[in-house]
C-alpha cells in the first residue's frame, strides 16, 4: 500500500503528514517520515511513500490551525487502529475544546472510565495523528504539561496558541 507524504513549515517547525485517500495515518513536528511510520498500526502501515505538494483539506486545516482556527483540524478524517478503549479515547480527544485543556483524570472520565487514567495517558502516548487528534490538550492534575512526543516546547506553544 502507498501513502502520500506532505511536509510543511509551521511556526513550531516542520510538520509532516502521512495520509491515504484523504485520511491522516500519522502526523507530527518532524521532517523525518521515519519518525511517523512506526506509529502507524502494522495493518495500515504503507509500503511506500509518495511525496506530494499538498493534501487538499488536510494541509489547509494545519494552516487554519496556525491562523487561529483549530476547529478545521478536528474535521479531518483520521485512521488509527487499536483496542476499543483507545479508539474511543482518541475520538473523545477530538471533542476537547481548544483553550480548555483537561487533566489525565478528566480525560479518563470523559472517555467513560474514571479509573482508567493510565489507559487514557497511554492513548495520548500512542496517538499517531498529532494535531488532528489533539493529545496536547491533556495535562497533569497539578497543571504541569506532562509529556508530549514532539517536545514540551511545542506542546506549550500549541496550548498558548489555543488559549488566545
Amino acid at each position: 500500500m502507498k501513502a502520500q507524504l506532505f511536509q510543511m513549515n509551521t511556526p513550531d517547525g516542520p510538520f509532516t503528514i502521512l495520509a491515504r485517500d484523504g485520511v491522516v495515518l500519522s502526523s507530527g513536528w518532524t521532517d523525518k517520515p521515519g519518525d511517523l511510520t512506526g506509529q502507524i498500526h502494522p495493518s495500515l502501515r504503507p509500503a511506500t511513500l509518495e511525496l506530494v505538494s499538498g493534501l487538499a483539506g488536510i494541509s489547509d486545516a494545519v494552516e487554519a490551525f496556525y491562523a487561529g482556527d483549530p476547529g478545521l483540524a478536528m474535521q479531518v478524517p483520521v485512521r488509527q487502529v487499536s483496542g476499543p478503549f483507545r479508539i474511543h479515547a482518541w475520538d473523545v480527544l477530538r471533542q476537547v475544546r481548544p483553550g480548555f485543556p483537561v487533566t489525565y483524570t478528566q480525560y479518563a472520565e470523559l472517555a467513560g472510565n474514571p479509573k482508567a487514567v493510565r489507559a487514557a495517558a497511554s492513548a495520548c502516548a500512542f496517538n499517531a495523528a498529532a494535531l488532528f487528534v489533539p493529545c496536547h490538550r491533556v495535562i497533569r492534575t497539578d497543571g504541569s504539561l506532562g509529556g508530549f512526543r514532539w517536545g514540551l516546547p511545542i506542546k506549550q506553544s500549541l496550548l498558548a496558541r489555543e488559549a488566545g
